[in-house]
């Protein structure tokens, strides 16, 4: 297992999911188990696995061996069945190297457990693309019923970052495999999040890559966009630099535009304006805001 302090930036890390448990991991013994009998981890958030590195792994377990233990559980202890909870790289590679065993260790985690080490595994490795990444959030928010608040505390991380990968989730179908194949930054892709309409959205997604447009060229095209499907643009008002990095500071905080903006011929009064593209995105800036509607 990796040192702690490597792991401290991700909540307490992964030996945290076991502090409650009875294992003593002190005690754990290495045992070899057939690759036959292990299944895939169903919460494994990454879907892309380098075909080449995999070979070299492969090449090497081949001449000597695996040197650090997968990591299992066994549902039934009655039954020789496994599942993985890490190690997925050197799994695929013992097959690639068609190895009858692999050394493992058996852990008794739940499922809770095993859907957090998967992410947390992963996260901490930086093997996830920005969209499994949103992917992962998404789940554990989903099957564990967890807020944004909740799990941005699970993993270390702060809720606006949680929210603005939930919010990739968002964009059409194309957009997100330009982004999954490292086409588009996650900054390209939250500003394409500005544009209304799909088909706008997806056909300036691909003029981005095509152009190698900035994030800044992208929004003036986003905002050009829109402004021929008629949103009626407001006359400009010099801001001064504390308005303009509160805006941002905000927009940060909410994954959204935010706009401050004075009243007409009221010294010191105005009004902050934060959009939302759907009811999904309203109830993510109320969770934010820490209302309760009920």
């Amino acid at each position: 297992m990796e040192n702690s302090k490597k792991l401290s930036g991700l909540g307490k890390g992964i030996e945290a999911l076991f502090e409650d448990n009875t294992v003593d991991t002190s005690k754990e013994n290495v045992i070899d188990v057939k690759l036959d009998d292990i299944k895939p981890n169903p919460y494994q958030p990454r879907h892309r696995f380098d075909a080449k590195a995999l070979e070299d792994l492969a090449r090497s377990i081949k001449n000597s061996g695996v040197f650090q233990p997968i990591i299992v559980r066994q549902p039934d202890p009655t039954v020789e069945a496994y599942e993985l909870l890490t190690g997925e790289r050197r799994l695929r590679a013992s097959k690639i190297a068609k190895q009858a065993t692999i050394p493992a260790i058996v852990r008794e985690v739940n499922e809770e457990q095993m859907m957090e080490i998967a992410v947390l595994e992963n996260l901490q490795r930086e093997d996830l693309t920005t969209l499994e990444e949103a992917q992962a959030y998404d789940t554990l928010m989903t099957r564990l019923d967890l807020t944004q608040a909740q799990v941005a505390k699970r993993l270390g991380k702060s809720r606006p970052y949680i929210a603005n990968y939930l919010r990739i989730l968002g964009l059409p179908q194309p957009v997100k495999e330009l982004l999954d194949d490292d086409q588009l930054s996650m900054g390209q892709a939250r500003t394409l999040l500005s544009v209304k309409n799909k088909t706008d959205m997806v056909q300036l997604a691909k003029r981005a890559v095509a152009e190698s447009m900035t994030v800044r060229q992208l929004e003036q095209a986003a905002d050009k966009i829109n402004g021929k499907k008629g949103v009626k643009k407001k006359k400009t008002v010099r801001k001064s630099p504390f308005v303009k990095a509160s805006e941002n500071q905000l927009q940060e905080k909410f994954g959204t535009p935010v706009a401050i903006n004075a009243a007409p011929r009221k010294k010191g009064k105005g009004k902050i304006e934060i959009s939302y593209d759907s009811t999904e995105d309203l109830n993510r800036i109320l969770e934010i805001l820490d209302v309760d509607l009920d």
